[in-house]
């Protein structure tokens, strides 16, 4: 049985109050006035980009007192009164639990691939798909630009969407028959994605960090890294540069990872392969995601990705904390991707 979404009419994304009834996952930074902190300083810590207590919460007093005007005295009173916000310490796996309630599924128009996925792309965690070119990572992220603006009780994720290209692979004209084939309106979905292409790993970083103030302003549900490693590849280069490489990608990811818990967002990001020189001659296909460990430990879920026949895909679980390793069998299709056709 197939999703059916053509006759459920059009998309209405909740406004920020409704948003805020249903689902208040953050306490933003403008609540640190009634704790007795000056505007001032607290327009500050927004001109560096963080925009609320949870945010404020994941940078070390080292890295805030480096913003300008905030002395450590300052520091320390501001993480004092954030920390009376926001429970910052240990919590029972009973409250944990109660927690995950808020992660949201997002479906990727495969009902095979859904399942495969436990019910689709999660909030709260990175999701890295890699493999060839023209196995279908891009192709996935266009298709998740429409669903994840679908209702939540169509498994979508009733949220906006933004997205980082940095190979120039983006094509707004390929959302029109995906947002089609979901019955919405092509113009509102498009409205719904923020777009910037990254020329530079320092452009790409720097994208990251103007996007908080867009997500406590806005429901977002979605982040796209596509690819989030070409630019690394391209600024560095030789053995030489790889130690600082590496420790530029960690910090990246780190943002990512923050984004991801911070506003209750999945990030999708594609990874680029790599031949596997030590891949020994008994492997039939010796290749191997790039970006080494730093982005292994990073992904929550990994994905890879290959040609089948024709327009069929495969996607096999490479790694993932509580997902088999499986495949699953999907199709590239004029409306993004479905189920495989026999």
């Amino acid at each position: 049985m197939g999703l059916r979404f053509e006759d459920q009419g059009q998309l209405q994304l909740l406004d920020r109050d409704e948003a805020e009834e249903e689902d208040d996952c953050f306490e933003s930074i403008d609540k640190l006035i009634s704790q007795g902190i000056n505007a001032g300083d607290v327009k500050k810590l927004q001109d560096a980009g963080i925009y609320t207590c949870n945010g404020l919460m994941m940078h070390t007093k080292k890295s805030l007192t480096g913003i300008k005007g905030l002395s450590e005295a300052k520091v320390d009173k501001i993480c004092e009164a954030a920390e009376k916000l926001v429970n910052t310490g240990y919590m029972t796996g009973s409250d944990l639990l109660l927690r995950r309630k808020s992660v949201i599924k997002i479906t990727t128009g495969s009902q095979a691939l859904d399942e495969l996925l436990g019910g689709g792309i999660e909030t709260l965690s990175i999701t890295e798909a890699f493999g060839e070119f023209r196995s279908g990572k891009t192709q996935l992220a266009h298709t998740l630009c429409v669903s994840t603006q679908l209702p939540t009780h169509m498994h979508g994720g009733n949220g906006k969407v933004a997205y980082i290209d940095t190979e120039g692979t983006f094509r707004p004209d390929r959302i029109v028959p995906i947002a089609e084939r979901f019955g919405m309106d092509p113009g509102a979905v498009l409205d719904n994605i923020i777009y910037a292409r990254a020329y530079t790993y320092e452009h790409q970083y720097n994208l990251l960090l103007g996007l908080a103030a867009k997500m406590s302003e806005e429901p977002f549900r979605l982040l796209i890294v596509d690819s989030v490693i070409a630019l690394f590849r391209v600024d560095f280069s030789g053995r030489g540069e790889l130690a600082e490489r590496q420790q530029k990608l960690a910090q990246m990811l780190s943002r990512l990872t923050k984004i991801a818990e911070e506003f209750n967002v999945a990030v999708y990001m594609t990874n680029q392969v790599i031949a596997d020189p030590g891949g020994g001659m008994f492997i039939s296909d010796p290749k191997k995601p790039a970006g080494g460990h730093v982005l292994a430990h990073a992904s929550t879920i990994r994905l890879m990705l290959r040609k089948g026949k024709g327009e069929q895909r495969v996607c096999k679980i490479f790694d993932a904390p509580n997902l088999p390793e499986a495949e699953a069998v999907f199709q590239i299709t004029p409306g993004g991707i479905m189920d495989a056709k026999d």
